[in-house]
């Protein structure tokens, strides 16, 4: 992600890259960031340092380098893009504490489209939240054989948004033996784990009668790297605060009345 960073922001005639961060003691430091990211040499050199002003940082790390991401961006007032999932509830604290005094945007997925079917799926949980068949959810996400979390980041947000919807208090991940008939309070999760798949999720709407699924997939990692590009724009001037990329598109009011 990182190198898709590099090569769109480079690409980009309003951006200017001014720091590309790596942990001390990679064995890429020194290099040219463009030269990594296959778009030639743009004189930018991966280091641990961090730049005392910029217009925002972009993180797209592993969590357990959220914790000194969070503390660098405070230590020198940078409005902070964080993309990174898989972190504990404790740096999740700290993150909050942390938008009390910047603007930080947080979001499971930067995919611009992926939100997008997240305000579908609210807009789907509370239509059919009193259906008279009852609606059971399934959640189903596909990613790389190489992520290490499960289920991913973005499956779960789109679980909290069904549960706030909805009202299902719990949750199950896949199946096995025998578990008895579906309880009507769960939501149940699936992970797939497979080649090079960049990440794709299907909300699955079980009625008695007919189904409704919402499927949004990635066919490269750039839809990640531009939502990034995206809310590190609409980051400039906001106050302190925590924000998500539904406030970046625009889409917090809901399109159907509150229940």
């Amino acid at each position: 992600m990182g190198r898709r960073l590099i090569a769109l922001g480079h690409a980009d005639p309003e951006i200017s890259l001014v720091a590309a961060i790596e942990r001390a003691g990679a064995d890429v430091l020194g290099q040219d960031a463009g030269v990594l990211a296959g778009v030639g040499e743009i004189g930018l050199r991966l280091a641990p340092d961090w730049p005392r002003r910029a217009d925002a940082v972009i993180d797209f790390s592993v969590p357990e380098a959220v914790e000194g991401v969070v503390a660098k961006c405070l230590e020198h007032k940078l409005p902070l893009v964080l993309a990174t999932t898989g972190f504990g509830p404790e740096v999740a604290e700290q993150i909050h504490a942390a938008s009390n005094q910047l603007p930080v945007c947080w979001a499971p997925s930067m995919s611009m489209t992926v939100n997008l079917t997240m305000k579908l799926v609210e807009i789907a949980g509370r239509a059919l939240r009193d259906h008279p068949s009852g609606a059971d959810v399934e959640i189903i996400e596909r990613h790389h054989r190489f992520k290490e979390d499960s289920p991913s980041g973005t499956a779960l947000a789109f679980g909290r948004i069904v549960a706030d919807a909805m009202g299902q208090t719990t949750s199950a991940h896949g199946r096995e033996g025998r578990p008895g008939a579906r309880p009507h309070h769960e939501i149940g999760y699936h992970a797939v784990r497979t080649g090079d798949n960049p990440g794709e999720h299907t909300i699955i709407f079980g009625l008695l009668g007919e189904t409704l699924e919402l499927r949004v997939a990635a066919s490269n990692r750039d839809c990640y790297a531009q939502g990034a590009l995206v809310a590190a724009r609409w980051l400039q001037g906001k106050p302190a605060g925590l924000y998500d990329m539904q406030d970046v598109l625009g889409l917090k009011s809901s399109v159907v009345g509150d229940r």
